[in-house]
This record gives structure tokens, sequence and C-alpha cells, in this order.
């Protein structure tokens, strides 16, 4: 399959309950926005077909903020208890509307991990257009951050993981299966669990700013 024809799809695991924040972080105001509308945002381009975001059946607020957005929510029956349950709803969601192909990719950014910048993601999927990885995510010296990008051709084996075991057990199960994509950005591992988290990134968006 050529290259031009290799779909991308992004899935935001966001059915967690941010106990450590004390507040939906996703709905936090960043920039002009919320969390949450501005990763939808940033993940609005051509060369990404869809956004679904699995959300809580009870998380009426998100729920309502997203159906304003171009993303597809997914609300399953029952609250996930776990992220891995997150994302192999998203997964069947999307394998449901868009039937992927095993070279077509998709795009993993956890609900705590917010705050992808674009051109990061721009030289991710650069680097994904030459059509060699089998996942590939960025680096920030030694440490691996997101998001991750998966061939589709992964998600049957993720649903195939032993139930206690998350995604990166996939991702440590083969050396040769990551690729890594190495930037000077801080974004690719910062984590948005805590206040003293989001107001670290508000600082440093100002100061970027200034």
């Amino acid at each position: 399959m050529d290259q031009v024809s290799r779909r991308m799809f992004a899935l935001i695991p966001a059915a967690g309950r941010s106990r450590r924040m004390g507040t939906s972080k996703l709905l936090l105001p960043w920039q002009s926005t919320t969390v949450i509308e501005h990763l939808i945002g940033t993940l609005t381009r051509p060369d990404i077909t869809a956004t679904v975001i699995v959300i809580r059946p009870d998380d009426h607020a998100l729920q309502e903020v997203v159906e304003r957005t171009h993303a597809i929510p997914i609300i399953p029956d029952h609250e996930p208890p776990e992220m891995r349950v997150s994302i192999e709803f998203g997964l069947r969601a999307i394998r449901q509307r868009f039937s992927p192909t095993d070279e077509d990719g998709w795009l993993l950014i956890p609900a705590d991990h917010p705050l992808l910048e674009q051109d990061v993601l721009d030289g991710l999927l650069t680097r994904w257009s030459q059509g060699d990885c089998e996942a590939l995510l960025p680096t920030l010296g030694q440490r691996r951050g997101h998001p991750t990008l998966l061939r589709w051709s992964l998600a049957a084996r993720i649903e195939q993981l032993p139930r206690d075991v998350g995604v990166n057990a996939l991702l440590r199960s083969s050396p040769n299966l990551v690729t890594e994509w190495p930037t000077d950005r801080e974004s690719v591992l910062a984590d948005l669990d805590t206040p003293e988290d989001y107001a670290f990134w508000q600082r440093r968006l100002n100061n970027t700013r200034e």
C-alpha cells in the first residue's frame, strides 16, 4: 500500500476521574480554550482521519465539550476500570466505523499527557510517513514520551495481552518493535496529574510567550 493511502486515527482514553487534580483536568483553561479542546485542535488536520475520545458515561461535562468539536466521543455502557480497557473501547469504535487496514496507523495520547505541540506532531507524522515503523514515539534524552504512533496491525496484539498488563508491555516485548524519534521538547514528557503540574506548565507556556 502506498504511503498516501495510509490513514492515521487519534485515540484519547479520557475516562479517568482526575482524582489527583481534584477537578476535571481536561476541562481546565488552556491558552484560549480548554485542555481537551486545545488537544483536539492540534489533532484536527488533513493527515489524521478522525480523533476518537473515550469518556465515562457519567462525565456529561466532558461529553458536551467534545460534542462541540470535530472529535468523536465514545461512551461505554460502563466506566472503564483502567486505561487499557478504554483503549480497547476506542480501538473497537475505530474498527467498526472506519475498517482500518493493517497498514493504517493510530496515535495514542493518554489523557494525563495532553500537552501536544504542533511541531512535535509534525515531526512524528513526517517520520511515520516513511512507512518503516511498527511503533514510533518521541524521546527526550534517554526517556521515552508521548504520543505513541502504532500500525493498526498492533491493535489486535494489544487485545491479546494478558488482562493485568498495559500497552507498554507490548512495546517492551520486542527491542525491534519501537522506533525512537529524538526531540528537545520537554512537553513529550509532560504529565498533567496535579495542580502543581498544571501550574508548572502554565508558567512554562507563559515564559515561552514572553
